[in-house]
């Protein structure tokens, strides 16, 4: 069964990471690996001066780990930590907000942690959505 990595940059918390997976649920083995908290903005970029926390929590229906760092952060701690071997697949989103723009797109944590993955050659998808609501 395939492995897929979910993973944001709203957060673990974040209705975006729980509709995702919940779209891919039954795909393959599904793990779910992103910031413990907001970091949207911060683009690619890695802790370099802080330490990194991963944590095992349980989100409704499943576990998740939450990353004390960036969404990039989250995609190495994951590929080098949480699994045992390169996932088949990385979802990183969905962000709550459209990326649209050049501003956008090179600032998004969203698309940063995509790029982290698919620097490690795994097929990777970024999901943004405008919503009016987060409920």
């Amino acid at each position: 069964m395939p492995t897929i990595l979910v993973t944001n940059d709203d957060g673990v918390y974040s209705s975006g990471i729980r509709a995702i997976r919940q779209s891919v649920d039954g795909l393959g083995n599904v793990t779910v690996a992103a910031p413990s908290m907001q970091k949207s903005g911060v683009g690619r970029s890695v802790s370099v001066f802080e330490p990194l926390r991963l944590s095992e929590i349980k989100l409704e229906t499943f576990d998740a780990y939450a990353v004390a760092g960036t969404p990039a952060d989250s995609v190495i701690l994951a590929i080098f930590v949480i699994l045992d071997r390169l996932p088949d697949l990385c979802v990183s989103g969905f962000n709550i907000g459209e990326n649209i723009s050049t501003d956008t797109v090179t600032t998004s944590g969203t698309i940063g942690a995509a790029l982290e993955s698919a620097s490690y050659g795994i097929p990777t998808i970024a999901a943004s959505i405008q919503v009016t609501d987060q409920g």
